[in-house]
């Protein structure tokens, strides 16, 4: 249900230092040049908008993050402000967490599934296997049900696209068995592996976040993009944006990101901010 938390680095650099004051800044500054239009602010929903908990379903978007995020929903059309979660928990799972507005698109399955939220629910692009891929799917299922089985705190999660071997709650020994062999699953029957700390996520597509909010960058014509992500998978998110986009890691670790934050209560911070600036009369 969670999204993998990697424990791997970004392959350059260590990135910004934590500067709240200097994240805030250029976000404030990027509201108030309105000829930097439409504006796409996509996050991650994991370590971004909701703190890591154990328990996946525990997961919450803090409560003034779903207020930072209701203001931006109303901003009216001429505003030309879009809104995305982009996350590696299934869509099902993101769409029933997720408290956002009509009009947020989600990208789930690391960019393996796509929706936007109506007022009347969730209108979702159809995710079609090919025969060859549901047949591989239903083989990943069955030979990760077997790593699991008989390991305390080890437990698969089905996606649509992809089986997650969970980890986060065995005895560390454990853990390490089990993910040496859904990797060793993974390099023979996935099209995409992610080792993340406590998971290891095989799927049959290949899909990434950049990608994903490429595709979407292009679909809504947005001049800049924010976007804000903790993990390594989101560092395929910050590459494929351009130096002129706000990209801002969450938490420490090493990014191409050119703004950190550092934690989910930061990050609320700045979207109250920005939704405040984004409102406010322009003369």
């Amino acid at each position: 249900m969670s999204e993998p938390r990697t424990a791997t680095t970004s392959p350059t650099g260590s990135g910004p230092d934590d500067d709240r004051s200097t994240t805030l800044a250029a976000l404030s500054a990027l509201a108030a040049d309105t000829t930097r239009r439409p504006l796409l602010v996509a996050l991650d929903f994991d370590g971004v908008l909701a703190p890591l908990q154990d328990d996946p379903s525990a997961s919450r978007i803090l409560p003034r993050g779903v207020t930072a995020l209701e203001a931006l929903g109303a901003l009216p059309d001429e505003a030309r402000v879009r809104i995305a979660l982009v996350s590696g928990r299934a869509m099902a799972d993101l769409h029933a967490l997720a408290q956002v507005p009509p009009g947020t698109f989600l990208v789930g399955s690391h960019g393996a599934e796509r929706a936007r939220v109506t007022t009347f629910g969730l209108d979702r692009d159809v995710v079609q296997l090919s025969d060859e891929q549901a047949d591989r799917l239903a083989a990943l299922g069955a030979q990760t049900a077997s790593v699991a089985r008989g390991r305390d705190g080890v437990w698969v999660e089905t996606k649509p696209t992809a089986v997650v071997v969970h980890t986060r709650l065995a005895e560390r020994d454990v853990a390490e068995t089990a993910e040496r062999e859904a990797l060793a699953i993974g390099a023979e029957l996935g099209s995409g592996v992610l080792h993340g700390k406590d998971v290891v996520e095989i799927s049959v597509l290949h899909a990434s976040k950049g990608e994903a909010i490429t595709a979407l960058r292009t679909e809504l014509g947005a001049d800049v993009v924010v976007y804000a992500g903790d993990d390594v998978t989101d560092e395929h998110a910050f590459a494929a944006l351009g130096p002129d986009d706000v990209t801002v890691k969450v938490g420490a670790g090493d990014t191409v990101a050119r703004f950190r934050l550092a934690t989910p209560d930061d990050v609320v911070e700045a979207l109250d901010l920005l939704s405040t600036d984004l409102g406010a009369p322009r003369g």
